[in-house]
This record gives C-alpha cells, sequence and structure tokens, in this order.
C-alpha cells in the first residue's frame, strides 16, 4: 500500500471523520501543525508516495519538491490554487488530483460573520463574561444594501440570504456576474466607485487569481460609507497589501470582518488587526465544518484509492500521464 502524509489538520479531526475508514490498511502519517520551512516540511513529509492537502493550507513549490523524490501523487481537497505550482508538480513527474467543495459552509460563515458585525454581538458576548450588561447597540440587517462583490455560487447564497432578511442587494462583478444578478432580481452597480459608495456591508466572493490579487484598494475603502461593514471571507489578498491598516489606521469609521489573512496560521495575538475595537476575526473557518471536511476528504480519498488501483482519475495534468 502507498504511504499517505496529510497535512494541517489542526484540529485532529480527520482520523475521526467516517470517511478515514477509506484509507484503512494504508501507512498514514498526520500532521498536526504548519510547517512552512520547507526542510522542516520535507522530513515530516518523508518517504511519503501520496500528499493529501488541507486546501491551501501549505505552499507547494519547487523548493519543497525538490525535497520529495519519493512523491507521486497530490491529491488536493478542493480546487487547486496559487499555492500549487503545478508546472513544477508536472515537470517532476506528479500527479496533481482536484477534488470538489461546497458553497454552503463558507456562505453561512459570511452570514454569520454580517450578523455578528452589525449587530457588535462578539463585543457584548465578551463584556457579558466580564460581568457587564448591555454595553453597546447594534443595527439591524432589514433596509441595509448587501454589496457583493463577485456573483458565482457564494455570492449568490448572499443574496438570497439577504433577501430573506430583507435586505437589498448590490452586484459588483464580471459583466456576466452582474447580467446574472440582473436576471435574478437583483441590482447591478453602475460601476467600482457606485458600489463602494452605496454598499452598507461590502463582502468579496472573488477567486484568487492573478488578475484579482490586489484589486480592491486603500482608496475604495476611504469611498466606503461611515459606519459601513466590509467582509472578508474570500481571501486576504483580494485586498491590496496593508490596505485595511491604512484605512483603519486613518480614522475611517468603517467595521471590519475577516476570516482570512495573508499569512496563516496566525499564533501571535499582537497581530495587527486584532487590535482594532472594529475589527472581529476568525481563524479561517469558512470550509472548516463537519459536513465539508466529510465531502472534501472523501474525494481526496477515494482519488488515492483509484491511483492506487489504476482506475481512472481527472488529474490537474494529465499530461503526466504520457510521461
Amino acid at each position: 500500500m502507498l504511504k499517505v502524509c496529510i497535512l494541517d489538520d489542526y484540529q485532529d479531526v480527520i482520523r475521526h471523520l467516517k470517511c478515514f475508514q477509506l484509507l484503512d490498511g494504508y501507512d498514514i502519517v498526520l500532521s498536526h501543525r504548519a510547517e512552512r520551512n520547507p526542510q522542516e516540511l520535507a522530513k515530516i513529509i518523508g518517504d511519503a508516495e501520496v500528499l493529501v492537502l488541507t486546501r491551501e493550507r501549505t505552499v507547494i513549490n519547487e523548493e519543497l519538491l525538490r525535497l520529495l523524490p519519493h512523491l507521486k501523487l497530490i491529491s488536493q481537497t478542493g480546487k487547486i490554487a496559487p499555492h500549487l505550482d503545478l508546472n513544477a508538480c508536472t515537470e517532476r513527474g506528479i500527479c496533481v488530483a482536484e477534488g470538489i467543495g461546497s458553497p454552503i459552509a463558507p456562505a453561512e460563515l459570511c452570514w454569520a460573520l454580517i450578523m455578528n458585525a452589525v449587530r457588535k454581538l462578539p463585543e457584548a458576548m465578551i463584556a457579558m463574561k466580564q460581568g457587564k450588561w448591555q454595553i453597546n447597540i447594534g443595527q439591524s440587517i432589514y433596509g441595509k444594501t448587501i454589496g457583493i462583490w463577485g456573483y458565482g455560487k457564494i455570492g449568490q447564497r448572499i443574496a438570497r440570504y439577504s433577501k430573506a432578511f430583507g435586505a437589498e442587494v448590490l452586484v459588483w462583478g464580471s459583466e456576466s456576474s452582474r447580467q446574472k444578478a440582473l436576471e435574478q432580481g437583483f441590482t447591478a452597480a453602475a460601476s467600482k466607485e457606485d458600489f463602494f459608495r452605496n454598499a452598507d456591508v461590502v463582502t468579496l466572493h472573488l477567486r484568487l487569481l492573478p488578475q484579482t490579487f490586489g484589486l480592491v484598494k486603500t482608496e475604495d475603502l476611504m469611498m466606503m460609507k461611515d459606519g459601513a461593514f466590509f467582509i472578508n471571507t474570500a481571501r486576504a489578498e483580494l485586498v491590496e497589501k496593508n490596505g485595511l491598516e491604512n484605512v483603519l489606521k486613518s480614522g475611517k469609521n468603517i467595521f471590519v470582518a475577516l476570516d482570512v489573512f495573508e499569512n496563516e496560521p496566525i499564533y501571535d495575538p499582537d497581530f495587527p488587526l486584532l487590535k482594532y475595537n472594529q475589527v472581529i476575526c476568525t481563524p479561517h473557518l469558512g470550509y472548516v465544518e463537519w459536513n465539508s471536511y466529510e465531502l472534501y476528504f472523501s474525494k481526496a480519498f477515494e482519488n488515492i484509492i483509484r491511483f492506487d488501483n489504476g482506475t481512472l482519475v481527472e488529474f490537474a495534468n494529465p499530461e503526466v500521464l504520457k510521461k
């Protein structure tokens, strides 16, 4: 049987999943801590022939791959993204199998952050544990304009949640995204400026691609309404580097809720964004939910079994097979 290494199982939950039984009989190494140093990471992986990635938690590049001569397959949970150098894998004859995902848990987490930020629940809960009562007052979602940048599966769910809560929906993104929003009875922003100036809540739902790096500029955030809310559960790099900090340091009155960060995981309680009262943060929990894990890892494990048995696997780099 193949030797399999599963990385970044932060909560030590993967072995408790029902689908983990699919790997019965395989030689399994589970790693529960993040390791960014390629040399140290290579020691953890050792002579494993298969690497299972938990979404985008580990960077897979040429520097690491050349330290892993035994590696034959990378089984990705969900789709591959910029964390993985597909060309480097192909050059080394390493097959990369993609998985599947679901918009349900990420959309629910995003909506939970919107609700918590707008109603100011985190501060109230902390204060109550300190013996204080009703130290603040939040707002309702009803009647607000929820600005959605990116109208894919998650963005469309947020639009439906917004409608159910009696909010208006304003969509920005590609021409096809705006057209789809119009077809579904929502409003498309006339311009990016119109979007940022008119939304009470701005939430990002874009993929991180070369053309979307730093897409949200400091000046965009500065255009937001006084007391507006900025939510990012997509990717931190969608916002230009230091953009949020620059806006917060300026004294601009906006509230921020984040689930994603440029360098994860964050173990530093002095991380700058944690210091602002108007910022709430969660540790990238968007897809981190039992049903999602069962979905993601069952597909990743099934791809390992099919690879081991020589049956058809849909590789992201099928040209490796020709080699």
